[in-house]
C-alpha cells in the first residue's frame, strides 16, 4: 500500500485505503497503457510513412508507366512483404492496445465515480466528513486522481 494511503491514520477506515489504493493502481495502469498505446501509435505512423516513401521513391516514380511493372518489382523484392507484415501487425497492436487502454480507463473511472458515490458512507462521522478534504487533497497532490467531481 501507498505509503501516503498509509499516513490516513484516523481520517479513514481500513475498507476506505484499500478502496484508495485500488484507484491508485487503476490511474497507474490506465497511465501505463495510455503511454504505450501512445508509443505504438506513433511508431506505427512513422513506419508506415518511411515504408509508404521508400515504395513511392523506389517502385511509383520509376515504374508508373505500368502496374504490371509496378507490381513485378514489389514482388521480386521479399522485403517489402516483412515490412507490409511488420507495419500491418504493428497496427493490429495499436488497436489492440487502444482497446486495453479504454477497458482500464472505464475501470479507473468506475472505481472512482464510485469513491466519490460513496462518501457518505465512507466518511460517516462529523470529524471525518469534515477532514475528507485532506484526503481528497493528497489524491489530487499525489496521485492526480480527482475525487472532487464525477466528470473526467
Amino acid at each position: 500500500m501507498e505509503s501516503d494511503i498509509l499516513l490516513l491514520d484516523d481520517r479513514t477506515d481500513q475498507a476506505t485505503k484499500q478502496m484508495l489504493q485500488k484507484v491508485v493502481d487503476k490511474k497507474r495502469k490506465f497511465d501505463k497503457l495510455k503511454l504505450r498505446h501512445l508509443l505504438v501509435m506513433w511508431t506505427t505512423i512513422f513506419l508506415c510513412f518511411i515504408y509508404f516513401y521508400f515504395l513511392y521513391k523506389l517502385i511509383l516514380a520509376p515504374y508508373s508507366y505500368s502496374f504490371a511493372a509496378m507490381f513485378s518489382v514489389f514482388v521480386d523484392h521479399s522485403a517489402n512483404l516483412y515490412i507490409l507484415v511488420i507495419v500491418v501487425g504493428l497496427y493490429g497492436f495499436m488497436n489492440l492496445l487502444k482497446e486495453k487502454r479504454e477497458k482500464a480507463e472505464k475501470e479507473y473511472h468506475a472505481l472512482r465515480c464510485e469513491i466519490i458515490d460513496k462518501s457518505k458512507d465512507l466518511w460517516k462521522k462529523e470529524e471525518e466528513w469534515k477532514n475528507r478534504h485532506k484526503v481528497f487533497e493528497m489524491m489530487k497532490k499525489n496521485f492526480d486522481i480527482n475525487l472532487y467531481h464525477e466528470s473526467k
